[in-house]
């Protein structure tokens, strides 16, 4: 039985030597996938102004401080590279009089500090100039933020659905670290209705951010 054995082994063995080359083969013929092009931001806002076009609420300061991931998912569009965009913001501050009308409008010069946090899941970036040194950029997300108590008017909620949408530019410092300048953007919270009352915030705002590539380093030009 021993030697039976043994001359299977034998005979087999040139196939299967032949068949370790060619996946040998195979795998030295297929290339490695390339990485996907994506990056992480450090960010924060500071708004410098309000207005009245989606929410009837004034008087308020929103400051954020959170992580957003940039992914290039969707190709070209518009000659931009077609990113998907998600943000985490664990600390919002909104500077707020402590009296408002069930629309949102101060009644009195007492200000306080509202602490959230807000999260959006769904959003996109078109960035042109990929590869330069100097890339303009438009991106749009939206998600939700809760603050730790009703924000705005007695009649709110303390969840809130969001919409910000933004223009900038990034600059490049080093070959995988970028400075992102969101100098005009919006940044619109309310909650659509799910009350009767429907307060809201507009906020102008600059969005100001440390980028880091995760793709392939860039070659300098």
């Amino acid at each position: 039985m021993a030697l039976f054995v043994l001359a299977a082994s034998f005979a087999f063995m040139p196939q299967l030597c032949q068949a370790q080359e060619g996946d040998t083969l195979i795998s030295r013929k297929m290339p490695a996938k390339p990485p996907v092009e994506g990056e992480v931001i450090l960010e924060g806002l500071a708004s410098y102004g309000h207005y009245k076009i989606f929410a009837s609420g004034s008087g308020c300061k929103l400051y954020t401080a959170g992580i957003e991931y940039d992914r290039h998912s969707w190709g070209k569009f518009l000659g931009a590279r077609f990113d998907y965009v998600s943000e985490v913001l664990p600390l919002i501050l909104l500077d707020t009089a402590t009296k408002s009308d069930i629309w949102g409008t101060p009644t009195t010069q007492d200000r306080e500090i509202l602490p959230g946090v807000g999260f959006s899941p769904i959003g996109f970036r078109l960035l042109w100039g990929n590869k330069l040194n100097f890339k303009p950029y438009l991106e749009a997300k939206g998600g939700i933020l809760v603050f730790s108590k009703k924000a705005l008017s007695q009649k709110a909620t303390y969840e809130n659905f969001t919409f910000q949408s933004a223009i900038g530019v990034k600059t490049k410092l080093t070959d995988r670290v970028d400075l992102r300048l969101g100098l005009f953007s919006d940044f619109h919270f309310s909650n659509a209705f799910m009350v009767p009352v429907n307060p809201g915030l507009d906020v102008m705002n600059a969005n100001l951010g440390l980028s880091y590539d995760l793709g392939r380093q860039r070659v300098s030009r």
